[in-house]
């Protein structure tokens, strides 16, 4: 079978993709986080490890997700989460993303898988006063919860960038994604805001699939590389970060990936892209 047949039924799958997603509510608002500069001062912000699970908006009755798409969480998890509404990352371990995804993706959920789910919160939306005093409620809030499966995003304080930058090399060491600065003093707000950066040892940012180039040597009869295109209409190609089954089975026309990258060239265009992973759209 040639290359191209393969692809067509990625293409079925964008299609009924895109209808269930033009069924879905409406996104929940949520805060999103800015890359931080390298030089940045830690002194105005409570830090925290980043972690690499599933977006998850408590709204005291559901679990949704940033497109507004309720999770099928067991009953028994979903009776522990407090009135209180509650914004968080629904998280595994460090490199765990897609058991996890596999797990909270389900329509029907499983109870061993959901154990092992932990609902890490950051956040309370709508909250009164500043992100250091939220998070002071957040932690009684999870204490009075009493459900080992709750847990309160540890914050901490960093005096200095070098500080900074040794607690960045101790998490990814460790395994961890990288780190989120939310600034102290922070009122409540909601889309992407400089109240809340993102600091990673790798840029990431997220391209739509537009294209493939064939494989070639070990690779023939494969995908041997993605033609991209960024929001911003930059295109180009992304031929590493690839697993053999997912060159056998690449991402359909239109799916929408995340990819690292270490700075941009002169012309706009992401140096060293890598793929990650598709984007999911709970």
């Amino acid at each position: 079978m040639k290359p191209i047949f393969r692809l067509f039924p990625f293409v079925i799958c964008l299609l009924f993709a895109s209808f269930a997603h033009a069924q879905s509510p409406e996104a929940t608002r949520a805060l999103l986080a800015n890359v931080a500069n390298a030089d940045v001062d830690p002194a105005p912000y409570l830090v925290s490890e980043k972690y690499d699970g599933v977006r998850a908006l408590w709204d005291g009755k559901a679990l949704r997700s940033r497109a507004g798409n309720v999770f099928a969480a067991p009953e028994w998890f979903i009776a522990k989460l407090p009135k209180q509404p509650l914004d968080g990352e629904l998280w595994i371990g460090r490199g765990q993303f897609e058991k996890l995804s596999g797990a909270v993706r389900k329509a029907t959920p499983v109870d061993d898988e959901w154990r092992q789910v932990k609902y890490m919160v950051f956040e309370l939306p709508d909250a009164p006063g500043t992100f250091a005093e939220r998070y002071e409620q957040i932690k009684r809030i999870v204490a009075a919860a009493n459900f080992p499966q709750l847990v309160a995003v540890e914050q901490f304080r960093l005096p200095d960038n070098a500080a900074l930058r040794r607690k960045l090399e101790e998490i990814v060491r460790e395994g961890g994604e990288g780190l989120m600065l939310h600034r102290a003093d922070a009122l409540y707000v909601t889309g992407r805001n400089d109240a809340l950066l993102k600091l990673k040892p790798l840029d990431d940012a997220e391209a739509t699939v537009i294209g493939y180039v064939p494989g070639k040597g070990k690779y023939t009869g494969k995908m041997g590389a993605l033609r991209v295109e960024m929001a911003n209409g930059k295109r180009f190609q992304i031929g590493t970060g690839f697993t053999d089954a997912v060159r056998a089975n690449p991402p359909a026309i239109g799916a929408v990936i995340t990819f690292t990258y270490r700075g941009l060239t002169k012309n706009g265009l992401p140096r060293f892209a890598s793929y990650l992973r598709i984007r999911e759209k709970f």
